[in-house]
C-alpha cells in the first residue's frame, strides 16, 4: 500500500509571501510615479540621499549598502540627466564629491511627494498602532538580520 504523501503547505501560508506580495504592488506604483518624472528608484534613492548633504561616492555607496560601481553607474545616469554633478576634492583630484544641481534640489520634493502619496495610497487606510507595529516588526527584521542594502528594485 502507498504511503499518501505529507501535506505541505501552500504559498499563502508563508508570511513571506503575503510581504512579496504587497512590496511588488507597492514598489511596481513608485517605480511608474519616478519613471514619470524621468528617473529610476534607484536614482531616486541617491538623488534623495544627496539632497541634505553632498558625499563622495564611496561614502554614498556605504551609507546605501551599494557597490562603488553601482553609485558610479547611477551618477553618470544622473549626471547625464543634469540631475547631478561630480567635482574634484581640493585636497585630492582624483577623489570626487557628488552634489546636486538646481534641478535635482528642485526635483527632489516632488519625488518624496510622490512617495508619500504611494505610501498613503497602500497603507494610509491603516491605523496609527497597526502601522507601527508593521513598521517595528520589518525594521527589527532588519536588524537581526544585518540587511544593508537599500531596496531599490
Amino acid at each position: 500500500m502507498a504511503r499518501k504523501p505529507k501535506p505541505i503547505s501552500t504559498l499563502e501560508t508563508h508570511l513571506g509571501y503575503w510581504l512579496r506580495f504587497v512590496s511588488n504592488r507597492v514598489s511596481h506604483a513608485f517605480s511608474l510615479k519616478a519613471q514619470e518624472r524621468g528617473v529610476t528608484v534607484a536614482e531616486w534613492v541617491v538623488l534623495r540621499e544627496l539632497y541634505e548633504k553632498e558625499a563622495m561616492p564611496s561614502a554614498l555607496a556605504e551609507r546605501l549598502g551599494m557597490t562603488r560601481g553601482a553609485i558610479s553607474k547611477l551618477a553618470d545616469r544622473l549626471a547625464a540627466k543634469g540631475l547631478v554633478t561630480r567635482e574634484a576634492r581640493e585636497s585630492d583630484r582624483r577623489s570626487q564629491t557628488l552634489a546636486l544641481t538646481t534641478q535635482g534640489c528642485a526635483l527632489v520634493p516632488t519625488l518624496a511627494a510622490l512617495a508619500d502619496e504611494n505610501d498613503a495610497a497602500f497603507f494610509g487606510h491603516l491605523d496609527r498602532p497597526t502601522r507601527e507595529t508593521i513598521e517595528a516588526a520589518m525594521r527589527e527584521i532588519v536588524r537581526r538580520e544585518g540587511l544593508r542594502s537599500v531596496p531599490v528594485d
